[in-house]
């Protein structure tokens, strides 16, 4: 049961947790205190929590910390919209603490002693930077992001979305919201815009009129896509290379910092050319080791991103492309002796299954890539478990005025005779 409201306390803020939260202690308690920065002390009210974990909200702020700026959103606030999390700090410290919020996260989860944590790269845009963006449609009208309280909060604007994004989502209203779980807006090249529907039932689509210049494509709950106006798919530019990506499949909505991604994997790889690309999504890393000239398996088992990774990796005879689950690997090898895989998975990050059939293949190189950092240092500790140690761990900025970030881990092992297994 959770410990009653208390009146008024005042609470010091030590540090940063992953989350988003500034952690403060009240008699004996870890308080997680939303909006604040280490440093600063501030007036609070305890409103919940459990055990030696207690949850407040700021009242007043009695010393605050040169890093505090002016929120630049007009939803940005306590039971407001939960989309961006940091906007009332400098960006200089948002890429600090979150650099120490990773180093922390690899010691307490990754079980590793002073990792080797480079300094975080920065996103090329703070502000309008998102691509596409999912939203929450509402009954009454209008569309909602998921608010600091969990629930769904109507916006009027958004500050991280693309400028030609943001005009299309004040132009956008939809008559009947029924049956649509989430939608998405998206912004390819040469502006061309989608919207993306994703259905809670495949009995009956909706009815959809809109007089904008745009493609319309539903996602049903299986996860196939089905067209109803337009193009099936974007195409993104990512470092002098033009991607297909279809509705439903996975891209990376800061597009801008994609070509900083590409360089880390890419020189984290080292001079490996025979490559695993695993949940590989469309073949964005796999078409720029394709040009190494080694041998380059992408493999996924969402069926329209492994259409897009043959579309993307066309060109290259040395790519294979298969639709596949990870943790059957080894019986999709032919041969072939790998040395290195970039490992990229979902933020639910990777099964026990997959960890044991990527660590069975003792490559010498793995490239972990995370976007969630407790899943990422979980998956991380799990590989250490199986031989291999991490050598540098290179976070990068996709998600400026929020906690979140991009990781890039490299881990190594001794080098065997026989690197790979064949298949039976």
């Amino acid at each position: 049961m959770a410990d009653p409201i208390v009146d008024e306390i005042e609470l010091a803020i030590e540090t940063m947790a992953n989350g988003g939260n500034g952690i403060a202690r009240h008699d004996g308690k870890v308080v997680f205190v939303p909006y604040t920065i280490p440093g600063e002390v501030i007036s609070g009210q305890i409103t919940g929590g459990q055990g030696r974990v207690l949850f407040a909200e700021g009242l007043r702020l009695l010393q605050a910390s040169g890093d505090r700026v002016f929120p630049q959103c007009q939803h940005f606030g306590l039971h407001r919209c939960g989309g961006c999390q940091w906007q009332h700090i400098g960006y200089a410290a948002q890429l600090l603490l979150k650099q120490d919020v990773l180093a922390d996260q690899l010691e307490r989860v990754g079980g590793l002693k002073d990792p080797a944590v480079r300094a975080v790269i920065a996103s090329p845009q703070q502000w309008g930077y998102n691509h596409h963006m999912r939203f929450i449609p509402q009954p009454e009208g209008g569309l909602a992001l998921r608010g600091s309280d969990g629930q769904p909060f109507t916006v009027e604007t958004c500050e991280v979305l693309h400028p030609d994004l943001l005009d299309l989502f004040e132009q956008l209203t939809l008559e009947d919201v029924s049956g649509i779980e989430a939608m998405t807006l998206a912004r390819g090249d040469d502006n061309r815009w989608m919207l993306t529907l994703y259905l809670t039932s495949e009995e009956e689509a909706p009815s959809i009129l809109l007089d904008l210049p745009l493609s319309i494509n539903l996602v049903l709950p299986t996860g196939e896509p089905v067209n109803a106006a337009g193009d099936t798919h974007l195409r993104y530019t990512v470092a002098g290379r033009s991607f297909r990506v279809t509705a439903g499949s996975a891209f990376r909505a800061n597009v801008d910092a994609l070509g900083g991604l590409v360089a880390e994997v890419l020189a984290a790889l080292g001079s490996a050319s025979n490559v695993l690309d695993l949940y590989c999504g469309v073949g964005l890393f796999g078409a720029f080791i394709a040009e190494r000239g080694g041998q380059v398996l992408c493999v996924d088992n969402h069926p329209p991103a492994v259409l897009d990774a043959s579309e993307n990796t066309a060109e290259f005879a040395n790519v294979r492309v298969i639709e596949g689950e990870v943790e059957q690997i080894a019986e999709l090898l032919e041969g072939v002796r790998y040395e290195a895989a970039i490992v990229n998975p979902p933020e639910s990050g990777m099964s026990i299954p997959a960890i044991d059939a990527v660590a069975a293949l003792e490559l010498p190189t793995l490239v972990l890539i995370g976007a969630d950092i407790a899943t990422f240092c979980r998956d991380l500790a799990r590989l250490c478990k199986h031989g291999y140690s991490v050598s540098y761990v290179q976070p990068l900025d996709f998600a400026p005025q929020t906690y979140t970030l991009e990781v890039v881990a490299v881990l190594q092992r001794p080098r065997r005779r026989e690197s790979v297994r064949k298949s039976a």
